[in-house]
């Protein structure tokens, strides 16, 4: 690696780093800032496009690291070294192993995707918040989701906040996006799920449902709910009894709730 050129925080590809760390306007569609082994050992796995390879063999803590990074450089369009300095300048979390990478979500496409009899699907409508986007994407994963189904899109897939509160998942979860909502409904249609809303007003209680074969849940905006658009198609509600004063879970427990009761069914456990 001594071979790399060696670039400060005016560079341009630390200066990319920041943008997109800083969630800035801009930014090249569907770029992420990986860093530290953890993250980087996920885009390596799921042979992510890397943009960008910046490599600190000072703050390097294991060996793995220092594989990782010849790894990275040779999959990256272009690779620099940075000193410990620009790292700190540059890392958002502690001790990131010499290692930040510019990586690039693949798109997926929906029509390319197939199920198994037990297929899981979770849309997520007008979700806000990053932490909660990430939180459920994470949660998807555990439940073996298929896929997510983003409509009404508010934050993004690759937002900072995004990829450490799903713990790197969204590198790996597939996810398909649509414009209208009447194209995720055609679709998930094409496909034979059964949609459920989850929605606390005039619902059945969720452990009353058969979630077996293919099944879809739809989890809306910390606000506002599921939009209209979704609520005009019929498809059926279910709640989660609240027995204490508030009205209403987070929308990731929620999820996370549902998720596991319908894949607890089709799993018989």
């Amino acid at each position: 690696m001594a071979e790399l050129q060696q670039v400060g925080l005016r560079h341009p590809a630390a200066e990319l780093v920041r943008d997109i760390q800083h969630n800035r306007t801009g930014i090249p569609r569907r770029t992420f800032v990986a860093e530290g082994l953890f993250e980087n050992n996920l885009v390596l796995e799921a042979g992510v496009p890397v943009d960008t390879f910046l490599w600190c063999p000072e703050a390097a803590y294991s060996d793995e690291a220092r594989t990782r990074s010849a790894q990275l450089a040779a999959r990256a369009r272009r690779a620099y070294r940075i000193s410990a300095k620009t790292l700190s300048y540059l890392a958002e979390r502690p001790n990131p192993d010499g290692l930040i990478s510019v990586a690039k979500l693949p798109d997926t496409d929906p029509e390319a995707l197939t199920f198994a009899s037990n297929a899981l699907i979770l849309v997520i409508d007008g979700i806000e918040i990053p932490g909660n986007m990430g939180t459920l994407i994470r949660t998807a994963d555990a439940c073996a989701a298929d896929c997510l189904v983003l409509t009404n899109r508010r934050t993004r897939l690759t937002h900072p906040k995004v990829l450490r509160s799903s713990q790197g998942m969204n590198i790996t979860v597939p996810a398909v996006e649509f414009e209208e909502v009447a194209d995720a409904i055609a679709w998930l249609g094409r496909h034979a799920f059964t949609v459920y809303l989850a929605d606390t007003d005039d619902s059945e209680n969720y452990r009353g449902c058969d979630y077996r074969g293919h099944t879809a849940v739809v989890v809306g905006s910390e606000r506002y709910g599921i939009s209209p658009a979704w609520q005009a198609d019929g498809f059926r509600r279910v709640g989660i009894p609240m027995l204490g004063t508030a009205d209403s879970l987070n929308v990731a427990i929620s999820a996370a709730v549902l998720l596991y009761e319908a894949r607890a069914q089709m799993s018989g456990w």
